[in-house]
């Protein structure tokens, strides 16, 4: 087996997670930024990172905190205004008004900003950073043809490593604090420097592992020796359903079954893809139930529609990748109806950055389009909540995260609203959609640990991460 590269350590004034990590393991990947400082603390922040061993943080006198927990606040999203969030141990202790400050706790002064739970991606390819911005002419299938096959091929240890990194982090400083990355990636040491680089930057996430070939001995290696020693890392199975691919469709939904994981499948996302029946073969298969989720879902049908919603099919939806492959819009408002789970999601290259703003408002928007309404579901609200809440949900987290209900994971991103594009208040709710872009995101944690404050991601040489990206992505066009 080939060793993952691991990139030297960039010098700072306190120990890097890297630092932290050595001699541990994938199985220490929890204590990441445990005491770590930043390396670059902006000028106007002045709260302190926690010493060594603290792991108690208050987050005082926010001017607005969205809780996704009615029964916290008012509303749908459970708002509540000039709040304090608490988190202890990893995880939301207590929100409310005046919250008695612990001795010991790290407190982190919130007025005039927002504190929300962070967002959930509930698909994505973190590896397409490498063709960002590639075949922009191009639909779904001549997309594969001219970017994503060739460079796939390509790939070594060391430039996934990079490119992963890359797009994970980028997906943090944007607020995302879990994500599900969907690979169809083959050879075991690219899977485990591709876990490597999703453990490193501390964010929660699932490895959704495309066999492209029956091979359960493969998927229980991955899961029980690169993703459940990680703390924050989840498993799934990927799968393409197609009447061609019938039999490796089954195949994989019974290695779902006995890991006790979820399938995950690309549908519909074009009308092309209708002649496939992948929906009548994961009916037939077995797989429709909550335990199958399913992404892009563009071209349902009523019937089908009616039958993802009876069997408590989950769904993610990517707007801008669908806008951007020309593969149409899904029935959104019309899922939303029946009550179907759907969450959002990046979607990697065709959605070319991380901007998770810009993904709500297309959510909203293109079921505007659609319908001529602007009274169509979602709403800001439900947009939000499909961010939040409603992510964890269509990937059976709920009881984990999603909310700041106390009990839960501290994933928790704060909002700095005093920014030329988001000024001045109006209504903070629907400007966090409109509005909003990662550059207003001042302060990211997982699972109670800081990865971004203000405004920069904690312990990171972007640069660095930068020019290691570009010179993989240059050696990868030499190859080629």
């Amino acid at each position: 087996m080939q060793s993952v590269p691991t990139p030297p350590p960039t010098p700072a004034p306190a120990p890097s997670r890297r630092d932290l990590l050595t001699g541990l393991g994938l199985a220490a990947a929890a204590p990441l930024l445990l005491g770590a400082t930043p390396r670059t603390a902006h000028r106007d922040h002045p709260s302190r990172p926690p010493v060594p061993g603290s792991r108690t943080v208050l987050l005082r006198s926010a001017s607005l905190v969205l809780t996704m927990d009615p029964a916290l606040g008012r509303g749908p999203l459970g708002a509540l205004e000039d709040a304090d969030v608490l988190m202890r141990g990893g995880a939301v202790a207590a929100v409310g008004r005046a919250l008695p400050t612990p001795p010991g706790a790290w407190v982190v002064e919130a007025s005039g900003k927002l504190v929300m739970p962070g967002f959930v991606d509930t698909h994505n390819h973190l590896w397409q950073a490498v063709i960002r911005g590639g075949c922009t002419d191009r639909d779904l299938f001549g997309w594969f043809r001219g970017c994503t096959d060739p460079q796939r091929g390509l790939l070594t240890p060391a430039a996934v490593h990079s490119f992963v990194r890359l797009a994970a982090l980028d997906a943090v400083q944007s607020g995302v604090t879990t994500l599900v990355d969907w690979v169809d990636i083959f050879s075991y040491d690219l899977i485990e420097s591709y876990v490597r680089a999703l453990t490193d930057t501390g964010i929660r996430f699932t490895y959704a592992l495309f066999p492209p070939t029956p091979d359960a001995a493969l998927a229980a290696k991955v899961k029980r020796e690169l993703v459940d020693p990680v703390p924050l890392g989840s498993f799934q199975i990927a799968t393409h359903a197609a009447r061609a691919a019938e039999a490796h469709n089954r195949a994989h939904w019974e290695t779902a079954r006995e890991l006790g994981v979820m399938l995950n499948s690309h549908v519909l996302e074009r009308p092309e893809q209708r002649a496939d029946d992948p929906l009548g073969v994961l009916t037939d298969i077995g797989a429709l139930g909550p335990r199958l989720l399913i992404n892009h879902a563009v071209h349902l049908t009523d019937a089908e529609i009616a039958a993802v919603a009876e069997h408590d099919v989950r769904v993610a939806h990517c707007p801008l990748s669908n806008m951007r492959l020309a593969s149409g819009i899904m029935r959104l408002s019309d899922l939303g109806r029946r009550g179907v789970k759907v969450g959002l999601g990046l979607d990697g290259g065709t959605n070319d950055s991380s901007d998770f703003h810009a993904l709500m408002k297309a959510a909203v928007g293109l079921q505007r389009a659609r319908t001529t309404e602007a009274g169509v579901f979602p709403q800001v609200h439900d947009v939000l909540r499909m961010a939040t809440l409603g992510g964890a949900e269509v990937l059976g987290l709920a009881d984990q995260v999603g909310s700041l209900t106390p009990g839960k994971r501290a994933d928790v991103v704060v909002v700095d609203p005093a920014a030329l594009n988001f000024a001045p208040r109006f209504d903070w709710v629907g400007q966090i959609v409109f509005n909003g872009r990662p550059e207003n995101v001042d302060a990211v944690f997982v699972d109670g640990r800081p990865l971004k404050l203000g405004g920069r991601l904690v312990d990171i040489d972007t640069d660095r991460v930068v020019q290691e990206a570009e010179a993989a992505a240059t050696r990868l066009r030499t190859a080629g």
